[in-house]
């Protein structure tokens, strides 16, 4: 399978220190406490940290099923 030449382009983000749009060097997806995808880097010019948020909710990780609480059973009613 052949790549038609085209470049892989890194995720773009905005430098607040450079004031402009760049390339996201190091880039990282991560999720965030609320559940949105997020990527995070550097900056390849001044090293600052720089993150974009992603649009849409990262899907849920499947976790393992939990097994339910085994109940107790019930107790026959005391004879009198």
């Amino acid at each position: 399978m052949k790549r038609r030449g085209s470049k892989f382009s890194m995720p773009e983000g905005y430098c607040v220190k450079c004031k402009a749009k760049k390339e996201i060097a190091e880039a990282v997806e991560v999720t965030t406490k609320n559940g949105r995808k997020a990527i995070k880097g550097r900056c390849p010019t001044c090293g600052t940290v720089m993150y974009k948020i992603l649009g849409g909710k990262a899907t849920p990780q499947s976790a393992p099923p939990t097994p339910a609480p085994a109940s107790e059973p019930a107790k026959p009613p005391a004879a009198s």
